[in-house]
């Protein structure tokens, strides 16, 4: 093969996953080509990450792994010809394209369907990955390899993907919805806005490596902040009047119903 890796769209995703791929030695500029219709993406990322970039999508093609991260609405129009590429490997970030609509397209291909989130741009993603039939476990481990380079991964069964995207796909914003809440909230108890955004901030990181590292369970470390009639347990009180928890649940449920719709 010509070339490793080759990346179907230089978007905001698909670049974050180029960087991280470069930076952490996974591959070499010279093991990537990126397509891209957009003459200035093309530009950027060639003098950004020294890849060769192209505005056919066939050469690209022509590497032992082609990872798709074109927009969903753009894959047909993306896909013109590439059933026909000698890359054995499809990996496709597009959401809510199923594993039968690539095998569709892609007949007789090793196909994996991946849903990164949103910190992947800063290497703390976490990655769901699905196969299909055809998938060899050495076309898994380089999928694994390829998200590793932006955070975790997870294999799950397809039928779960829409779950995942309920969950971790959505999820930051609901997280982000909850930092700009905290801050509110001290800013409303007199805090500067800049320090009370910084707070609420490093709370949530600093939170998610504890229960991380540590293994706690989330009950756990709430068990062990909340003070007998003290201030945590009061603040948890409101939460629960409020429904806190259930809105949650139901956010995630309500986003795996909107995911599900869209796949149909």
């Amino acid at each position: 093969m010509k070339f490793q890796l080759g990346l179907v769209g230089g978007g905001v995703m698909g670049e974050a996953i180029l960087s991280r791929l470069i930076a952490s030695n996974i591959y070499s500029p010279s093991d990537i080509c990126v397509s891209d219709p957009m003459p200035e993406r093309r530009d950027l990322l060639a003098k950004k990450y020294g890849v060769q970039t192209t505005p056919n999508n066939l050469v690209a093609a022509e590497a032992e792994i082609m990872l798709l991260a074109v927009k969903p609405q753009s894959l047909n129009a993306a896909a013109i010809g590439l059933a026909d590429s000698p890359a054995p490997c499809v990996v496709s970030i597009l959401a809510g394209v199923t594993l039968a609509q690539l095998e569709a397209m892609f007949p007789s291909k090793s196909i994996i369907r991946a849903m990164p989130n949103t910190p992947a741009q800063v290497g703390a993603g976490v990655t769901a990955i699905a196969a299909n039939a055809l998938a060899t476990s050495e076309h898994l481990g380089l999928a694994r390899k390829i998200f590793s380079a932006v955070g975790t991964v997870v294999e799950v069964a397809e039928s779960l993907m829409n779950a995942v995207t309920g969950l971790s796909g959505s999820g930051p914003a609901y997280v982000a919805v909850m930092i700009e809440a905290m801050a509110d909230g001290g800013v409303a108890a007199g805090l500067p806005r800049a320090i009370a955004l910084q707070l609420a901030t490093q709370t949530v990181l600093g939170t998610a490596q504890l229960i991380t590292e540590t293994k706690l369970h989330p009950a756990q470390l709430k068990d062990q902040v909340t003070s007998p009639a003290g201030t945590t347990i009061a603040a948890i009180a409101q939460l629960e009047k409020a429904g806190l928890r259930s809105a949650m649940i139901e956010a995630v449920l309500a986003a795996t119903r909107r995911a599900d719709e869209l796949g149909k």
